[in-house]
């Protein structure tokens, strides 16, 4: 997924948070328990102390602190720093316009936080361990760029700037939902292929589809240019990789498990990838509305 040349993206949006105190200490279950942890935290916005039994410990993150400044299309295109900062921009315009529209509520942004080490939030610590997640009880995304590297070593995404792109699109899927009301209608402590935790993270993965299926005509409001080129069937297979990747099933396999749908709080790898393309293909949050629906 490539910006349009001569784009240029404000600072000041995404803000640098490493170097917090009362990161989590995962303790206990080795590789696995990361693994669980990191899932869970993905996209449930909760601290991994609630499954793995963590403590708090007065480590340090590492990073600098401030904000990503401003950068040009052509950084976007090669540095994720900037890339996350350009793709948080043409995920406000486009939330501004449609969340009223569909939704009949008012875009309020999110805060976005790009950490290293550790970071504290309005949901507990978190270390970097966890990747990138939503905290609803402050309305931010945290981010930890170099979860993709491991989304591709560890979870077999093919990788690339629209697989991270999809990631940060779904984080702000569970704002949508949050905005929404859904959260608060939402059982998100069960587990199992029917649960509410299943069916509120399809919906952002359809919510995300809806913003990459339109990102390409959404229009930066400094420039009236769209943000990014019309995206490639290739790009497109780098954002289904990355939904398959975190899939509850590729994730049990690969933590030497057999596969267990009613531990599922995710989906399963074909459900995500399913639920992306009725975003992407044209749908609307109505469509997108999994906890509503009658089957997954």
């Amino acid at each position: 997924m490539t910006f349009n040349k001569g784009g240029q993206f404000e600072g000041g949006r995404v803000r640098k948070g490493g170097g917090r105190r009362g990161a989590v200490a995962v303790g206990g279950g080795g590789g696995v328990a990361i693994v669980i942890a990191l899932v869970y935290m993905l996209v449930t916005g909760n601290s991994p102390a609630d499954i793995l039994g963590g403590t708090t410990s007065g480590g340090q993150g590492t990073g600098e602190t401030g904000y990503i400044g401003e950068c040009t299309a052509e950084e976007a295109n090669t540095d994720p720093e900037c890339r996350l900062n350009a793709a948080v921009q043409s995920l406000d315009a486009y939330w501004e316009t449609t969340l009223p529209e569909q939704g009949g509520v008012e875009y309020q942004m999110p805060e976005v936080v790009s950490f290293t080490g550790a970071v504290d939030t309005g949901c507990g610590s978190a270390t970097s361990a966890t990747g990138p997640f939503y905290c609803p009880a402050d309305t931010t995304v945290y981010e930890d760029l170099a979860f993709y590297d491991q989304l591709s070593s560890q979870f077999g995404a093919e990788g690339g700037p629209l697989a991270e792109m999809y990631v940060t699109a779904h984080e702000f899927g569970h704002h949508i939902e949050n905005q929404l009301g859904l959260f608060e209608r939402a059982d998100r402590s069960g587990t199992g292929p029917e649960s509410d935790s299943v069916r509120i993270e399809l919906m952002a993965d359809c919510l995300a589809g809806m913003w990459a299926g339109t990102a390409a005509t959404t229009n930066d409001p400094d420039t009236g240019v769209p943000f990014l080129e019309p995206i490639s069937r290739a790009q497109l297979e780098q954002a289904l990789s990355a939904a398959a990747a975190v899939g509850d099933d590729n994730i049990q396999r690969r933590s030497g498990g057999d596969v267990n749908p009613e531990a599922f709080s995710h989906g399963s790898s074909e459900q995500r990838v399913t639920w992306f393309s009725i975003g992407y293909d044209g749908g609307t949050i109505q469509d997108c509305n999994a906890l509503d629906a009658s089957s997954l």
